[in-house]
């Protein structure tokens, strides 16, 4: 498995989502012996996903082949060919069953020493339903990846059925699994590679990933175009988290995480502007972070570089966490360096509306996030 599809870095708008279906295409061109091994598995969610253009380079699978119904409708985007080779699996509205299917898939390098390498795509609340019988295929060596999506209070413009709080710290406390939440097309294709690279193998593990709908500015990643700047970032990325801006004197540190990330950068020009300056670090991965502080403390192996690289003791300053989650998910931050710490996100659901008035009622837009930095440096 790649690390690293080699691209120049997404400009333009994108979000999470669609990275996701990019980079499984751009592996059927770039590594083709890793994607023939891909699964995917959803119950009835496979387009709006944005798995529509890997359906249609590898097929559904079916014990026999089936007619394609829509073959003769000209407009159609997906086409949905059911076949025996093929590399989709759609269960209908089944959680259960789809991680159970993933738990079998992510036994095979164990069974029959041929290891497949399983996604399953839910929207994210629904992570909370499936998450038991998930975790008992963990727990067997069922190694998988399950990606929630979207995700939070940012798909409030469709409706408050969809939003999910506790999904982030799920991540965290789900031993055997790995959570990332990457803010930006770029960290989600490193991430999900990464966590390709891990399964079905003796010292691998499961991962669940949380996207998001909400489109940014890819150009704010501003990723390194120096060869071993750029595998820096990666590596930075993979692991945890990195330092997305620096200040030359800064008071405060903005830790934010997915799609709240836009909502620290805005915040961080405004405070400069009223003369107090702002380090912002993009977490990718709050599970990695907490494993590295646990290492530190002595209670697991996990590699603690990280915490130095992105938190150095010479840069503490008082922080202000933020994600489109449960607040308490980012809490921990505080205790790298003892420093104090101002949580931000999101401890109720079911507000419908634009964006920025759902992040406005929730203390999570710029306006929430400059006035707790205010709090730590006036």
């Amino acid at each position: 498995m790649p690390a690293d599809l080699a691209r120049p870095a997404p400009t333009g708008t994108g979000n999470t989502q669609q990275a996701l279906g990019r980079v499984l295409l751009d592996l059927t061109r770039r590594a083709p012996e890793a994607a023939a091994r891909i699964v995917t598995v959803s119950p009835d969610v496979s387009s709006s996903t944005n798995l529509g253009g890997w359906l249609n380079k590898v097929g559904v699978w079916s014990p026999t082949e089936r007619p394609n119904w829509f073959a003769d409708d000209a407009e159609t985007i997906l086409h949905w060919r059911e076949r025996p080779t093929g590399q989709h699996v759609e269960l209908g509205i089944a959680e259960t069953n789809l991680v159970g299917l993933l738990g079998e898939l992510g036994t095979t390098w164990s069974r029959w020493g041929q290891p497949l390498l399983p996604i399953g795509v839910v929207y994210d609340p629904f992570v909370n339903r499936a998450l038991e019988p998930w975790s008992f295929g963990i727990y067997a060596g069922g190694q998988s990846i399950l990606v929630g999506t979207p995700s939070g209070v940012t798909l409030a413009p469709e409706g408050g059925a969809h939003q999910s709080i506790t999904t982030p710290s799920l991540g965290i406390e789900q031993p055997g699994c790995v959570t990332y939440e990457p803010a930006f097309a770029i960290d989600t294709e490193w991430c999900l590679l990464a966590a390709l690279g891990n399964l079905g193998r003796p010292d691998g593990s499961s991962a669940y990933l949380r996207l998001s709908t909400r489109p940014v500015d890819q150009s704010a990643a501003a990723v390194p175009t120096d060869p071993a700047a750029r595998e820096r970032r990666r590596r930075h990325a993979v692991a945890g988290a990195y330092r997305l801006r620096q200040h030359e004197n800064p008071e405060v540190t903005i830790a934010a995480m997915g799609a709240l990330v836009p909502e620290a950068l805005a915040a961080a020009d405004r405070l400069a502007a009223l003369g107090h300056g702002a380090d912002v670090v993009c977490v990718t991965s709050p599970d990695l972070l907490f494993r590295a502080l646990q290492a530190r403390r002595g209670l697991s192996e996990d590699p603690t570089w990280i915490l130095d690289q992105v938190f150095p003791a010479e840069r503490t300053t008082p922080l202000v966490t933020v994600l489109d989650g449960h607040p308490h998910t980012l809490s921990f931050l505080g205790t790298i360096q003892n420093t104090p710490v101002t949580t931000l996100g999101v401890t109720r659901f079911g507000q419908s509306g634009a964006i920025e008035d759902v992040y406005r009622y929730h203390g999570i837009d710029s306006d929430g996030i400059v006035a707790a930095a205010l709090d730590h440096v006036e």
